[in-house]
């Protein structure tokens, strides 16, 4: 008991460092890159943008409110485990956002709007891809989907509705801020997306393999099939050692969508056995997948 306990110990410190620098990072993407440059962007960092343009607080403190808010609402609609899981980020994020603010330190010697939001995209895009392989959470447009998914549109992907609420708060930009900043906030928004992915699964991965053995079969299948919107395969397999039968599921899907399967088997499976192979190409019907015929 003594040693898990070490280990459970030595676990945390560690998950603790990362998120630490992730924080640091993404805080640094914000306060020395997009505000200096009147930049904007999704999810909440673009929310709080416009409406600092309203109310004289600093974006720290303002994007703290949000994210205590965003906390209180998940615990009472999503339950205990949901806020549990942004808690950490919800407290050290908005912190790091405080203490960046203090150097009053820019990236760039003059304003360019261009090389901001290139420059922003990548650091918030290892921020994200830092938190998400810890297994954390940052609490914002995608804790506001699961709530609305849960409360309003349960027929509705999740994947659906966060694009919905970014793509709302960029619009939102393009009246605030002007149609151009809106532009390069979207800009910004697909660089995060996929330097979250190659922070997680390299440079090269566009199509990972994800197989789960699990006892939770049912359960993880439609999780796949109604909120990441992807087919799976379900086979019975036996354990040579144990003699038991279990489900064997495979599935073809993006390495950020293997994140979100990976996280939600470790919640309602903790037992289970996950493995994620890269691909190179895969040829047939599907979101990323080569046309069969063309190539």
């Amino acid at each position: 008991m003594k040693k898990i306990t070490k280990e459970r110990v030595k676990q945390v410190i560690i998950d603790l460092a990362f998120i630490l620098i992730a924080c640091c990072i993404g805080a640094f993407a914000t306060v020395s890159i997009l505000i200096p440059n009147g930049l904007s962007s999704g999810g909440v960092t673009g929310a709080v943008r416009i409406l600092q343009n309203y109310v004289s607080l600093d974006f720290s403190i303002m994007y703290y409110i949000g994210a205590l808010v965003i906390l209180v609402i998940c615990t009472i609609t999503l339950g205990m485990k949901e806020g549990k899981k942004i808690l950490l980020l919800t407290i050290m994020y908005p912190a790091a956002l405080m203490v960046f603010e203090q150097f009053n330190f820019q990236l760039l010697e003059q304003k360019d709007i261009i090389l901001a939001a290139i420059y922003c995209g990548i650091f918030s895009g290892i921020c994200n891809g830092i938190g998400f392989s810890r297994g954390y959470s940052f609490g914002g447009t995608d804790t506001i989907a699961k709530i609305i998914q849960k409360k309003i549109l349960p027929h509705v992907s999740l994947s659906k509705i966060l694009m919905a609420i970014d793509t709302c708060v960029i619009v939102a930009s393009g009246f605030v801020f002007g149609r151009n900043i809106a532009l390069y906030a979207l800009i910004t928004t697909i660089i995060i997306s996929k330097m979250t992915d190659y922070v997680l699964f390299g440079f090269e991965t566009k199509i990972v393999q994800v197989e789960i053995i699990t006892s939770a079969s049912k359960e993880i299948a439609d999780y796949i099939m109604n909120d990441i919107e992807r087919g799976v395969s379900i086979e019975r397999i036996t354990g040579a050692y144990t003699r038991k039968e279990r489900d064997k599921l495979q599935i073809l899907c993006s390495p950020r969508e293997g994140i979100l399967i990976r996280q939600k088997v470790a919640r309602l499976d903790p037992k289970a056995l996950v493995t994620v192979i890269h691909v190179d190409s895969v040829w047939g019907n599907g979101i990323g997948f080569n046309d069969i015929e063309k190539e």
